[in-house]
């Protein structure tokens, strides 16, 4: 059984919804799966814009077939050669023998390492390089190279003629496609774009100067409509200004909610006590945007999300064996890898006996450039009554800042 979408005049989305897929690259994980997407340019010559990953190759392939009603397909342009989209590409090679490959020299290069014996001609293979040019009829493709958007290959596609651009992983979003293709029925859902925020900064966040490069490239163009290869098209000029302006938000490093995100970590709840209190205090301070996390209870990639989204951070730790606990150095590792920076941080950490937890917090932290606020508060096992006096005044602190 074939299913396509029509997204524009003959131009069909042919991809797969995959809702078995538990954790996206084995890391992150999917409660709500992933689309696969694709897409077929019908034209004089016709168009297949990227593959799909291994696991739906038979609806793929069936789609692309429907698609394309009894005729040839000329070239499969394959902007990421990441497995999710290159794992059916040799079915489609094989398939329609006059189909041609579409990519730039590290593209091709890529197939040959995915695929060390693979048994096509040179002549399959069509070089492209930045800025070049593909008339296929009554529409013109314009390639835009985009290295680390997120790999090194990465280019997408400018369609001059109705100004539609193919954004390969750019603009993409956990969660398969709830009946909808438009983005437009999706981008007042605050859960939505949770999954847009998590996909991005995960995914992507740390090349935030090659995703900044990237609009300044694209700057000029006129854009009608997005088409990644996650989640859904924006095909209206409100989701289009609505997802440039997340991105040039999170590319920047800019928070986008005067709140506080809370992580702690806890081994017996005396530490969790102490972020439930602070958390108490701000919200009678008349602080609204509150979140808190337990790091060992946690998938890193939600708070790493959040941590990017709120302006402030208070980070709730303790010793382990005299060092940062465990999951807390690795959540910080991780997410200053996903360039995070230029917030503003508190600290609670709690020492038993001796020990470097909050010196090595500050170390891994010590090049996003933060700012610190208010008095790092220190419990001895347990927080203690006459104690409460000064949390209530970093909570105080906290305030004063967002208040800023």
């Amino acid at each position: 059984m074939q299913f396509i979408k029509k997204v524009y005049e003959n131009i069909y989305w042919v991809g797969a919804n995959d809702r078995d897929l538990k954790r996206f690259e084995n890391m992150f994980t999917l409660p709500n799966g992933v689309t696969y997407n694709s897409y077929i340019i019908k034209d004089e010559k016709n168009v297949l814009m990227d593959g799909s990953d291994s696991s739906v190759i038979r609806t793929y392939l069936d789609n692309v077939e429907k698609a394309l009603d009894g005729e040839d397909l000329d070239y499969i342009i394959v902007q990421h050669m990441e497995p999710d989209h290159c794992g059916s590409i040799d079915f489609i090679l094989d398939k329609y023998p006059n189909c041609k490959f579409v990519g730039n020299q590290k593209t091709i290069k890529f197939f040959h390492q995915f695929y060390p014996n693979d048994k096509y001609n040179e002549d399959r293979f069509l070089e492209i390089k930045d800025g070049d040019e593909l008339n296929i009829g009554k529409r013109n493709l314009k390639f835009v190279f985009a290295p680390m958007v997120h790999w090194p290959e990465v280019f997408m596609t400018y369609e001059t003629t109705e100004g539609l651009f193919f954004s390969a992983d750019a603009f993409g979003s956990f969660g398969v496609l709830q009946g909808h293709i438009s983005a437009k029925h999706y981008i007042k859902k605050d859960s939505w774009l949770d999954e847009n925020r998590r996909y991005y900064i995960n995914i992507v966040g740390k090349q935030g100067k090659m995703v900044t490069n990237l609009l300044k490239k694209v700057s000029d163009f006129e854009i009608n409509g997005i088409l990644p290869l996650h989640g859904p098209v924006y095909d209206d000029k409100e989701s289009i200004e609505f997802i440039l302006d997340k991105y040039d938000k999170w590319a920047n490093f800019k928070p986008e909610v005067k709140g506080v995100n809370i992580v702690f970590s806890s081994m017996y709840g005396n530490t969790e006590l102490a972020a439930d209190i602070l958390a108490s205090k701000l919200d009678e301070l008349g602080v609204e945007n509150i979140k808190l996390y337990d790091v060992s209870d946690n998938d890193f990639s939600y708070i790493i999300a959040d941590s990017h989204k709120y302006s402030n951070q208070v980070f709730v730790a303790m010793n382990y064996n005299a060092s940062l606990y465990h999951k807390m150095d690795a959540l910080l590792r991780e997410l200053v890898g996903t360039g995070y920076q230029d917030r503003h941080i508190s600290f609670i950490h709690n020492y038993s006996w001796g020990g470097k937890s909050l010196e090595q917090a500050k170390e891994i932290l010590e090049k996003g450039k933060h700012e610190y606020v208010g008095e790092d508060f220190i419990i001895n096992s347990s927080m203690k009554d006459d104690q409460e006096k000064t949390l209530e005044n970093l909570a105080k602190a906290i305030k004063e800042d967002l208040d800023k």
